[in-house]
C-alpha cells in the first residue's frame, strides 16, 4: 500500500509525521476533514453545523440595535480588575524593584472599597529583618498605595489593619467605560486571556446510540465554554470526538445484512428507532455464538475497507447524525465532528513514537505505559492487538497539539473518566508533548468533569420504565410545559390577543430550553443536580425564566419611555447621583473579570451567579430609582439599556435565547 507522509513542525518545537494512505489522502472526505497543512493554519473561527459552515458574529436577536464602530479586539484594554492589577504592578516595581517576581494580589472588596490590593503581608514576611526602612505590613500598604501611578481609574485609597490597600473607582470612570460600551459595543468588554487557540472536545455521543440526558451536560457546558472563549477572541476549536469506530460496529452491521440483505435498497427504514436497532443487535450477539463470530469477523473486514462494510457503516453513521442534529439543533449548539475512525489511520505512527522512547512496555500480552502514581499501567494495545480509548486519545492529543497547535485542550466528559484522563494526560507529558503540570504552562490540558443528573429520587435521571431519558423527548417536553404556562398567564390576564402563533412558538423555545440549560448551569459542574420540571421552570428566585421576565421587563421600560436609545447611546451621559446607581454601574463594569474567571477555572456557573446578582441588584435600583418622566431619565434609561445589554451577552454565552416580552 503506497503511502504519503506529511511532517509539520510547530512552536512547541515537536514534529508530527503522519502516513496517510494515498487512497484515503485522495478521498473527499479525507480533503473535506482539513487534515493538510493549510487545515493547521485556520485563519478564520469556523464552525460546522449540520454540513454547513457559520463564520463570523451570529446575527443578533436584540431588539435593540447597538452603534457598530470600527473597534479592534486588538485595542481592548482588558477588564477592570486587570487594568487596577497593572496598576499595583507598577507601584509593587516602584516599590520593591529588588523583587520582580511578585505578582499583584487584587479582588474585589465587599466593605472598605471597590477593589483591595492584598500584597503588604506577603511582601513583609519576605522583607522582614533584612534592614529594611519599613516597620510593618501596614507601612508596606501605605507605601504601595502612595506609589499607585496617577491615573483616571481611581479616586481615592485607603490602608486598613495589616496593610490592605482599598481602591475606590472614579465614579466618573465608571460612567465613561458604560457610555462607550453602548456606543462602541459589548465586544469591548472582552477579557484579554493569556490563550490564543483552544480545543473544546465536547457532547461526544456514540454512533448507533441515543443522545441521552448523561450527554446533555457535556453539550451544554462545553458549548458554554466554547462560547466565553470565542467572545474573548480564542479560536476555538469545537470538537465532538464522536464514538464511531470499532468492535459494537460488527455487530450492527451484521445484524443489519441478517436481517435486511436488501438493506441498500430499503434504506434508513432497515434501521428505523436506532435505539431499538442497537438493542436487537446486542442480544442477537449475547445469545448467538455463530452470529457473535460473523460480527466480529465483520470488523475486520470493516477496518480492512471492504466496500460493502464500509457503506453499511457510514449508512449507520449517517442515521445517527441526523438524531443527535434534531438534539443540536434544539439547543442551537454548534460542532465539528472528528471522531474516533478520524484518527485511527495514525494510531500506529502514535504507538510507535511512545515505544522508540522507551515508555511502551510489554505485560500479560498487552503492550502499556506505566506511570508513576497509579496502581494499574495505561493500556495502549490490548492483548488481541487492538487500539482502545487511550491510544485513541493520545492520538488525538498529539493531532490537536502539533497539527491543530491547539495551546489549550479542554475535555467535558462525566467525572467517572477522570482517572483515564489523568492517566494519558500523564504518558503525554512523559512522552514529553505536554510540559510538567506544576508549571502552570501551554500548551496544556483539562479534563472539566461534571457530576449525574439525578431524579426526584434522587437517582440517576431515568424514565418510569428505567430507561435512559431521550434528550430530544426531554427538550420538547420543557418547550411544551413552557408553552402551556405562557399561554394561560397570558389568557388570564386578557393579553393572549396580543400575541402571534409565531411568538408563543419561539418564546416557548426560548424559556423551555433556556430553563433546561440554565438549570445545569448555574450548579457547580462537579456536583449532581437533581433535574425537576417544576423547579426549572418557575418564574421566582434562579431560574431562567425568572431571568427572562427581568430582561422582558428591562425592555419594557425602555419601550414606554418612547424615546430612542441608540440616539441617547449618542448624545446622553450617564451620572451616578443615587448609591444604587452606583452599585449597579460597578457590578456591569465587573462583566469582564467575571468571564475571565470563568474561562480561566472552566466554571460557568460563576457566569450564571454574576448574572443572576445582575438581575438582583437591577431591582434594586428600580426600587430606588424612578425612570421615566424623572430629572435623570436619559441617565437612568441608559443604564437599563446597559443592563439589558450585559444580560443579553450573558444569556448569548450561555446558549440562551433572551426575550423581549412576556
Amino acid at each position: 500500500m503506497t503511502a504519503i507522509a506529511i511532517a509539520v513542525a510547530t512552536p512547541h518545537s515537536l514534529s508530527f509525521s503522519l502516513r496517510i494512505p494515498s487512497s484515503l489522502s485522495r478521498s473527499p472526505s479525507f480533503r473535506q476533514t482539513g487534515y493538510l497543512r493549510a487545515s493547521a493554519r485556520r485563519l478564520v473561527s469556523t464552525r460546522v453545523y449540520n454540513s454547513s459552515v457559520v463564520t463570523g458574529e451570529e446575527a443578533s436577536t436584540s431588539s435593540f440595535s447597538q452603534t457598530q464602530s470600527s473597534f479592534n479586539m486588538a485595542d481592548r484594554t482588558g477588564s477592570v480588575k486587570q487594568q487596577v492589577a497593572s496598576l499595583v504592578k507598577s507601584s509593587l516595581q516602584a516599590t520593591f524593584p529588588d523583587l520582580s517576581d511578585v505578582e499583584p494580589q487584587v479582588a474585589i472588596s465587599a466593605k472598605f472599597g471597590d477593589y483591595q490590593c492584598n500584597n503588604a503581608m506577603g511582601l513583609w514576611s519576605r522583607i522582614r529583618g533584612s534592614g529594611t526602612e519599613f516597620r510593618n505590613p501596614n507601612s508596606v500598604g501605605q507605601a504601595l498605595a502612595n506609589n499607585l501611578p496617577p491615573s483616571e481609574i481611581i479616586e481615592s485609597t485607603s490602608v486598613a489593619g495589616p496593610g490592605f490597600v482599598n481602591i475606590n473607582l472614579s465614579t466618573n470612570w465608571i460612567s465613561k467605560r458604560i457610555n462607550d460600551m453602548l456606543v462602541d459595543g459589548i465586544q469591548t468588554w472582552a477579557p484579554i486571556l493569556s490563550v490564543k487557540r483552544a480545543v473544546v472536545d465536547f457532547s461526544s455521543p456514540n454512533i448507533a446510540k441515543e443522545m441521552h440526558v448523561g450527554h446533555l451536560r457535556s453539550t451544554i457546558i462545553g458549548d458554554t465554554l466554547a462560547r466565553m472563549f470565542e467572545f474573548s477572541d480564542v479560536d476555538v476549536l469545537r470538537r465532538n470526538h464522536v464514538g464511531d469506530w470499532g468492535t459494537q460496529f460488527g455487530m450492527l452491521i451484521e445484524y443489519l445484512f441478517e436481517q435486511f440483505p436488501n438493506w441498500e435498497d430499503v434504506g434508513n427504514q432497515a434501521i428505523g428507532d436506532l435505539q431499538e436497532f442497537y438493542k436487537a443487535s446486542k442480544k442477537r450477539f449475547d445469545d448467538d455464538a455463530s452470529f457473535k463470530e460473523r460480527a466480529q469477523q465483520a470488523v475486520v473486514k470493516l477496518q480492512g475497507g471492504e466496500a460493502k462494510y464500509r457503506a453499511a457503516w457510514k449508512k449507520i453513521c449517517e442515521i445517527s447524525r441526523s438524531e443527535f442534529d434534531l438534539v443540536y439543533e434544539r439547543l442551537n449548539v454548534h460542532l465539528e465532528e472528528k471522531g474516533e475512525s478520524f484518527y485511527n489511520p495514525y494510531i500506529p505512527d502514535t504507538i510507535k513514537e511512545l515505544t522508540d522512547k522507551g515508555l511502551v512496555e510489554e505485560s500479560e500480552g498487552a503492550r502499556v505505559i506505566f506511570l508513576e502514581g497509579f496502581n494499574i499501567p495505561l493500556i495502549v494495545v490490548k492483548k488481541d492487538g487492538g487500539y482502545n480509548y487511550a491510544s485513541t486519545d493520545l492520538t488525538a492529543l498529539k493531532y490537536r497539539l502539533q497539527v491543530e497547535q491547539a495551546e489549550w485542550i479542554i475535555y467535558v466528559t462525566d467525572v467517572g473518566q477522570q482517572q483515564h484522563f489523568e492517566m494519558f494526560f500523564s504518558a503525554a507529558r512523559k512522552a514529553g508533548w505536554l510540559p510538567p503540570a506544576e508549571e502552570k504552562k501551554f500548551p496544556r490540558v483539562s479534563h472539566v468533569g461534571f457530576g449525574l443528573v439525578l431524579g426526584s429520587d434522587g437517582k440517576r435521571f431515568r424514565t418510569r420504565s428505567s430507561e435512559v431519558v431521550r434528550l430530544v423527548e426531554l427538550l420538547d417536553e420543557a418547550k411544551n410545559r413552557s408553552k402551556a404556562e405562557l399561554i394561560q398567564r397570558l389568557e388570564n390576564n386578557g393579553t393572549i390577543s396580543d400575541w402571534t402563533d409565531e411568538e408563543l412558538e419561539q418564546t416557548a423555545e426560548a424559556v423551555g430550553y433556556g430553563a433546561v440549560k440554565y438549570a445545569d448551569l448555574k450548579n457547580n459542574r462537579s456536583t449532581n443536580y437533581v433535574f425537576s420540571f417544576d423547579q426549572m421552570l418557575k418564574n421566582q428566585g434562579n431560574t431562567a425564566v425568572y431571568l427572562e421576565y427581568a430582561h422582558a421587563r428591562i425592555c419594557s421600560i425602555v419601550r414606554r419611555s418612547n424615546k430612542d436609545i441608540d440616539t441617547l447611546k449618542k448624545t446622553g451621559t450617564i451620572t451616578l447621583g443615587h448609591p444604587d446607581e452606583r452599585v449597579l454601574a460597578l457590578h456591569l463594569i465587573q462583566f469582564a473579570e467575571v468571564v475571565e474567571e470563568a474561562c480561566n477555572n472552566l466554571l460557568p456557573n460563576v457566569l450564571c451567579e454574576y448574572l443572576y446578582n445582575l438581575s438582583e441588584i437591577f431591582n434594586q435600583f428600580y426600587t430606588n430609582c424612578r425612570v421615566i418622566d424623572s430629572p435623570e431619565e436619559t441617565s437612568r434609561l441608559l443604564l437599563c439599556e446597559a443592563t439589558a445589554t450585559v444580560m443579553r451577552k450573558c444569556f448569548e454565552l450561555l446558549g440562551i435565547k433572551p426575550v423581549f416580552k412576556l
